[in-house]
C-alpha cells in the first residue's frame, strides 16, 4: 500500500535535519550559561537546573543538578572530554554545533534552522489542511476514543504488539495523540518562547515575554519543550525498529508499506 505522499516524506527528512542542527546548535547556546531559572531574571544561587564543575575530594567533577537532587556526571555533563583534557562545559563537544565553544555561531546555526523547521512546518501543515491529512490520519475517530479501544492500544504498545492487516492502514489513538501533541502544543511552545527570547522580537510583542512569566520562565519551558522532542524522537526510533525497521524506512522513502497478515488473536 502506499501510506506517505511526496510532501509528507520530504518534509519528514527536512525535519529530521532541522531538528538535528537546531537540537546540537541550542546546546550550543545553552552552554553559555548551562542553568535554568524561573521567572524574569536569574537567580544564580538558586537554578532549577544547573550543570558545573565542582571539586570533589580534590578533584574536579561534573555535576548535574535537578531541584534539590545532585548528581555527578563526569565525562557527560558539566566536566567532559578526553581525559586527560576534559574542561568544564554543560553537554560535552559531540553534542553541540560547532563542536567547540563558538556562542555567536551557535545563534547563527539555531536561527537558520529554527526558520527552516519553521517554513517546512508550515508546508505540512497547509498540505494537511489542504488535503484532509490532519482530519482523515491524525484525529482520532470515535471508535478509538472508547476506553477499551483506548486500553487495548496500551497494552499492545506495552507488549510492543504491533498492529496488522487493516488496522497497519491507520495510526492507532497513542500514535494520533503523540503526533498532535507534538503539532499543536509543544513545537508551538518551542516558537513562541523562542520568538520571546529575541530583543528584536521584545520590542515589537513585549507582552508575548510576560505571557510565560518572564524570560527566564521562557528560557526553561524552551529547554522542556527541546527535551519532550528528543523524548518523542527516541521513542519514535525505537518504534520503527521494533516494528519493522526496513519497511518502515521504505515506506518514508518511496511511499510505500507492506502490510503483514493480520493473526487471530489468543
Amino acid at each position: 500500500m502506499r501510506r506517505h505522499s511526496g510532501v509528507t516524506r520530504v518534509t519528514h527528512w527536512v525535519n529530521v535535519l532541522a531538528v538535528s542542527l537546531l537540537l546540537m546548535s541550542g546546546l550550543q547556546i545553552f552552554n553559555a550559561h548551562p542553568a535554568l531559572y524561573w521567572g524574569q531574571t536569574s537567580t544564580f544561587a538558586e537554578p532549577w537546573m544547573s550543570m558545573s564543575m565542582q571539586e570533589r575530594n580534590d578533584r574536579p567533577v561534573g555535576v548535574t543538578t535537578l531541584g534539590g537532587a545532585r548528581f555527578e556526571t563526569t565525562g557527560l555533563f558539566g566536566y567532559s572530554g578526553q581525559v586527560g583534557k576534559r574542561e568544564p562545559r554543560g553537554f560535552p563537544a559531540w553534542a553541540t554545533v560547532p563542536s567547540y565553544r563558538d556562542l555567536a555561531s551557535g545563534r547563527r546555526w539555531h536561527f537558520f534552522f529554527a526558520w527552516l523547521f519553521v517554513i517546512n512546518g508550515l508546508v505540512y501543515l497547509g498540505f494537511a489542511l489542504a488535503g484532509g491529512h490532519l482530519r482523515r490520519d491524525l484525529l482520532p475517530t470515535r471508535a478509538q476514543l472508547r476506553p477499551r479501544s483506548i486500553r487495548r492500544d496500551v497494552i499492545d504498545h506495552l507488549r510492543l504488539r504491533f498492529p496488522k492487516g487493516e488496522a497497519a492502514r491507520t495510526y492507532n489513538f497513542l500514535q494520533k495523540v503523540a503526533y498532535l501533541a507534538m503539532i499543536l502544543a509543544v513545537l508551538p511552545l518551542m516558537l513562541l518562547t523562542g520568538l520571546s527570547m529575541s530583543p528584536g522580537f521584545n520590542a515589537a510583542a513585549p507582552w508575548l515575554i510576560d505571557l510565560f512569566g518572564g524570560r527566564q520562565s521562557a528560557r526553561s519551558v524552551h529547554f522542556i519543550c527541546a527535551g519532550l522532542i528528543v523524548l518523542f524522537v527516541l521513542v519514535h526510533v525505537a518504534l520503527v525498529v521494533l516494528s519493522g525497521f526496513w519497511n518502515n524506512m521504505r515506506s518514508m522513502i518511496t511511499g510505500r508499506y507492506a502490510i503483514e497478515t493480520e493473526e487471530a488473536r489468543p
